[in-house]
Formats: structure tokens, sequence, C-alpha cells
């Protein structure tokens, strides 16, 4: 039995009315207090039995599959009441806070043989898998004294996937690219590619090496070859799941930095006509998605990363290029999205790099903190200022130092703010590609 607002109301009432009764109680004002609580309660349980039987209330949730973090969806639930009673019902469900529900209670009055659908707006501020299991129902005794309660377990899985922030510059880099391939020039066009297209007569904005000289001498006008870029190539990223990624940058943990960029780069990928894939590792590989250049191949990644949690160990790099080099043989782009902490790279990363810088083109990508390079760029005004300046010249030296050894192995290194990690990361990606270097 659970008493309702109702019964709290009456029983303080009956307790003021016997603090103003002008006349002798018989056994005193205690006395009389219990007797009139013990009738309450008696007629309070009353009420509960003589409530509807909860078994007669049918409940199912109608959920989205899969919510985008930072947008809204509708959840709702269906009642069905089978019984022949009216019910006045109470419906809590086990929504997690960070899935940001408008309400996770209802209250709802049905009918004989009725049904009613009622629903919420989810708002979720935290990416993963969140399991709904646990509804608790409450249905009103006849004199709203007291409610019947039951717990039902019906779960169910929603998938909160990452926001896919730089979308837009995704769309803008892959029109760039198109309309480089079919021979326009952009102002900060690269290369020219490395398939070969067509012969075409020469213009002003050609490069000389372009020039087909036995075709020239055979039109009586200069003639060049057009390449484009290559495609069917394969990209793999390599997004480190380690205790490296938990630290926060811009509010955020390094992880949702890197998963922002993983999305761009596999997205760009796909449209531009190369197979993406992805490896997601920490002390051990979580997770594998083969290179493919499908329509739902961008989906197949957040899949793969939607519910990463960065695992406080560290990072087995060897252990994960030899798992990514016995499955995927092909010559490729591989990107590592990871930290430039010295410490990390000297002892983990260098020392596994030679497995893959022999048969593919690397890049290790990282995000910079700008808290700290505004501490290191800062005027210090007290030795704790002074302190941390130091500290924070050091951190940024250590960086470079990192990144110097990676670019001396033959990676390409990238080291962005936050918000530019992805934008610079697929800039590099379409260079590597007009170049040729795969």
């Amino acid at each position: 039995m659970i008493p309702t607002r109702r019964f709290a109301v009456v029983a303080a009432a009956f307790g003021v009315a016997l603090l103003f009764y002008p006349g002798d109680l018989v056994g005193g004002l205690w006395g009389t207090l219990a007797l009139i609580n013990g009738l309450l309660l008696l007629i309070a349980l009353g009420d509960a039995l003589a409530a509807p039987n909860t078994r007669e209330l049918e409940i199912s949730r109608e959920t989205p599959p899969v919510v985008v973090m930072g947008t809204d969806a509708e959840w709702r639930w269906r009642l069905v009441n089978h019984g022949r009673r009216t019910m006045k019902v109470d419906l809590a469900d086990e929504l997690a806070g960070s899935l940001g529900a408008r309400r996770r209670r209802v209250r709802i009055k049905l009918a004989p043989r009725a049904r009613a659908e009622v629903s919420t707006v989810l708002h979720p501020t935290r990416r993963g898998r969140f399991v709904v299991s646990e509804l608790v129902v409450r249905v009103h005794g006849p004199l709203g004294l007291a409610m019947r309660q039951t717990r039902r377990l019906q779960p169910v899985v929603l998938r909160v996937y990452p926001p896919f922030r730089s979308r837009d510059e995704a769309e803008l880099r892959i029109r760039r690219a198109r309309i480089l391939e079919v021979g326009l020039r952009s102002a900060k066009g690269i290369g020219g590619g490395t398939e070969f297209e067509q012969l075409r007569e020469y213009t002003p904005d050609d490069e000389l090496r372009r020039v087909d000289w036995a075709a020239s001498a055979r039109t009586g006008r200069m003639i060049v070859r057009t390449y484009r870029p290559e495609r069917n190539q394969t990209v793999i990223v390599m997004l480190d799941n380690g205790r490296l990624m938990a630290a926060n940058v811009g509010g955020v943990p390094r992880i949702e930095h890197a998963i922002d960029a993983a999305i761009m780069l596999g997205h760009i990928a796909t449209h531009l006509g190369d197979k993406a894939g992805m490896v997601t590792f920490d002390a051990a590989v979580r997770a594998i998605v083969a290179p493919a250049r499908r329509h739902d191949q961008t989906t197949r990644l957040t899949e793969a990363m939607y519910d990463l949690e960065p695992a406080l160990l560290e990072s087995d790099y060897q252990g994960a290029f030899s798992t990514m080099l016995a499955r995927f043989r092909r010559r490729s782009l591989i990107v590592i999205l990871s930290d430039l902490a010295e410490q990390a790279v000297g002892d983990s990363l260098l020392p596994a790099l030679p497995l893959i810088m022999r048969h593919h083109v690397v890049v290790v990508a990282a995000v910079r903190d700008p808290e700290v390079v505004a501490w290191a760029a800062s005027v210090p005004q007290d030795p704790e200022e002074a302190y941390r300046k130091a500290a924070a010249v050091a951190s940024l030296a250590e960086r470079e130092r990192s990144a110097a050894r990676l670019r001396g192995m033959g990676a390409t290194v990238i080291d962005a703010p936050p918000g530019l990690l992805a934008t610079r990361l697929a800039d590099a990606y379409v260079a590597i590609k007009s170049a040729g270097r795969l």
C-alpha cells in the first residue's frame, strides 16, 4: 500500500480538528489521535485492496532505436485498460538523468477497455548505450487515499550516438574535392591526382609537367594529360581509447574530439569513393569495422564508437597494429587518433610504429589544449602564475619533441585545437589522396 497526498491531507485535517476541539476527549488527545490514525490506516488499506488490479493494465513503450546527442526525440508509453473499472494510473519510468527527459512520471485516467498514449521528450546530453528496464505502476483506490504499486521489468535498449558536429565542413570538402576531380581549379586545390582521365588542350592554369609532348606534336597544339585522384583506396582509423583520451580539453574528454574527427574522415572517404574502416583499442582491441564503401558506412563507424568510455589503462599500440595488419593487408592510409604526450609516444607508439610504416601511409592526429597554450603565452603577475607558465611551456615543448620524432619516422602529424582537429585531418587526407601518396 502506498498512501496518497489525499491521505496526508485528511490525517492532518483530523489532527488540527482535535487540537481545536473544545470538549473533553475520551482517552485524552494522544489516545484519540492514535485511534483516528488507526482507523484511517485501515480505511486506506481497504482502499488499496479495492483498487483495480494492476494485472489488468497493459503497458508498452514506443522508443526510438537511436537518438543523436543534443537533439530531441519522443518517448511514448501505450496503456490499455483490460478491466471493467476506471483506472487512475501513475507511471514512472527508469530514465537516466543524462537522457534529459522532460518528465519521467505521468498520471492518466483510463476508462474500462480504453487505450491511451502519453509521451515525453528526450534531450540526451551524454552518448552511450542505455538499458531502460524498470517501470513502476501505481493504481489509485476508489477513495483516493491509497494506491496499489507494482514494478515491471520491460528492458529496452536506447542508443545515443555522438553528434556529427563537423557535418557542414565535411560536405564542403566533399564538394571541393569533386570540383577538383572534374578539372576545375580551386584557389586552395593541390595536385592533380594519379589516375589518368583524359587528354585536353592546354590552359594557362596547367602545369608544364602535365604536357603530353607526343600528342602535342601530332596535333600541332599544346595537349595536357589530366588526372583524377584514385578511387577504391583504403583509410583505416586507429582510435585510441586509453587513459590519455580521458583528459578534458575544451570542457569534454579528448575521446569526444577524436570521435568527431573519425566520423568526418569516414564520411568524406566513403563519399569520395574510398573504403573506410576502423579499429578501436586500449589495452585490447575493442571493435573492428572492416573497410568498405557502403552508403551506411558512416553509421557503422559510429556504431563502433558511440558507447566508448576511455579505459584508465595504457594503450597497447603493438597489439592493435598487429591485429590490424593481420586483418587488412592492402596498403592504406592509417590515421592514429591519440595524444602527443611525450612519455606515451616514446614508450608505446614509437616502438610500435615501424610495424605499419613499412607499407602504409601514417597520420597521427591529436587535439591540443588551448588553455595550456594560453598559459604559455601569458604574462605572469605572481609566483604561482610564473610556475604555471613554466609548466605550460615545458608541456608544449614536449609535444613538439614528440611530433618531431614522429615526423622523423615519416608520419604526418596534426596537433590541432578543439574544433579544428576534424577539419585539419580531413584536409590532410585530401592532400595525401590528391598527391598520390597511396
